[in-house]
């Protein structure tokens, strides 16, 4: 009869007969089942754990020596090193979904020197510790027997190469189409959205196009006669080709009104740096151990807090803005800002099965501080949100509340007037206030000098 352990199982994981993660008194762990045993002995003995770990691909981990947690149906218990921030395919921008797939392929390549393989490519077994892209999944690895494909390859191509194709080719926007299949962009679905001449790319055509007729002639076919055998220098070339084709596609972050939004706003460069510093300051006051940036868009405030060594994630909803941001990280090589796409008015809900495997924006909360600058004009305007509701979605996110008003007479909100009839009697900075303060105590303001903006620092009532 199995044991009853009081552990909560992660959902994201149940789909892995080899394992499963799950929480026991707020520590994170990951029980190894006894058919997994021979892979994960492999694994760690034949030396590619270590050479992954000490190359930042993989998660390390430690194995724990106890009893008490595990169910029978265990072989090991292991506590992996926790990521601070679990994000999802559909929240990258097109370099992170790309460094992904690169890291992916890298780590393929390494397995097979150490006879293994990865049975699996899913872009969720890729996180983001210190800006760079990292395996999760310890149980994605099994032993590699001479004459196998990869019965990763399908899997990669949905999840990578066939989003990233249509990123680059067909609309950036596409990226969301993993929000919606779950198991990856399906081959026919993408082969029908890319242009023509993708045709021309011998990659693209092999990869997505011909793959996608495959996977339709061979779908009512047995198991066995879908097993075909592929030499070791074939399947070397299958992962070379992959690489070189996501490689190759690019997509340049331009054209958007927010991406250059600080090249064209009404600051002085005097009141730009008075508002960093007040930013700051407030900053100081609380000293959050985390921070969300809500609005970030390319990430001049997020580095405040970023630069004080505090872990941000940089949130904005427009492609171009979170591309550059996360270039720049790259580029600098800073490790505590992570840029994300987010459109604040319809987050990432909860997906999959039973709503319950991939989390919602809003349930990876609440965080110490949230900044939202140059936001709310945005989202009581643009989008006739008003105030109490805005309000009452932050202070469910956050404890503290770094957050600027834009006055109507501001040449920004202007600008959204100034197409639409302006229905907005209650956007007053005294109304604003109000409806912030029965959510919020307003413990600090200040206003930016020859501005019409006012920035506040705010706790939330009873905050423990």
């Amino acid at each position: 009869m199995e044991k009853t352990i009081n552990n909560k199982e992660i959902k994201s994981s149940f789909r892995d007969p080899s394992g499963f993660l799950f929480f026991h008194e707020g520590v994170l762990y990951r029980q190894i089942n006894e058919i997994y045993k021979e892979h994960y002995d492999h694994l760690m003995s034949s030396g590619l754990y270590d050479a992954l770990v000490k190359d930042g691909l993989l998660i390390p981990h430690e194995e724990i020596i106890t009893d008490h947690l595990q169910k029978n149906t265990a072989y090991k218990i292991i506590k992996p090193e926790k990521i601070a921030f679990i994000s999802y395919p559909y929240e990258w921008c097109f370099s992170e979904l790309k460094d992904a797939a690169l890291t992916t392929l890298k780590i393929q390549k390494i397995s097979l020197d150490f006879g293994m393989t990865l049975k699996d490519s899913s872009a969720y077994n890729i996180q983001f510790r210190n800006s760079k892209s990292v395996l999760i999944d310890t149980l994605s690895f099994e032993k590699y027997r001479e004459g196998q494909p990869w019965v990763a390859y399908r899997q990669f191509c949905q999840h990578f190469l066939a989003p990233l194709a249509l990123m680059s080719y067909t609309d950036i926007r596409l990226n969301q189409l993993l929000r919606t299949y779950i198991d990856g962009v399906p081959l026919d679905l993408a082969s029908s959205l890319l242009p023509v001449r993708t045709r021309f790319s011998f990659a693209l055509l092999s990869n997505i196009h011909l793959h996608a007729k495959s996977q339709k002639h061979f779908a009512d076919k047995t198991l066995k006669e879908n097993n075909r055998k592929m030499r070791r220098l074939s399947f070397l070339g299958l992962i070379d080709n992959l690489e070189s084709a996501t490689k190759k596609l690019k997509w340049q972050a331009h054209g958007t009104e927010w991406a250059d939004y600080y090249n064209v706003s009404n600051y002085s460069s005097e009141a730009f740096q008075q508002k960093k510093q007040i930013v700051a300051e407030f900053i100081d006051i609380v000293n959050p151990k985390k921070v969300w940036d809500l609005g970030a868009n390319t990430g001049s405030f997020s580095r405040i807090a970023g630069n004080k060594g505090i872990p941000t994630i940089a949130f904005d909803i427009d492609p171009a803005a979170v591309e550059k941001n996360y270039l720049e990280c790259v580029k600098n090589s800073e490790t505590n800002i992570l840029p994300l796409l987010l459109d604040l008015t319809n987050p990432s809900p909860g997906i999959g099965w039973a709503n319950e495997e991939r989390l919602s924006f809003i349930s990876r909360g609440p965080i110490d501080m949230v900044l939202a600058l140059a936001l709310i004009h945005h989202l009581a305007i643009s989008n006739n949100l008003p105030f109490r509701y805005i309000a009452d979605f932050l202070h469910r996110m956050c404890r503290y509340l770094i957050i600027e008003f834009v006055e109507k007479e501001d040449s920004q909100v202007q600008k959204l007037l100034h197409t639409r009839e302006d229905i907005f009697d209650n956007y007053t900075k005294k109304y604003f206030e109000n409806s912030f303060q029965d959510y919020f105590l307003i413990r600090k303001y200040k206003e930016i000098t020859n501005t019409k903006r006012t920035l506040y620092l705010m706790e939330v009532h009873n905050a423990q």
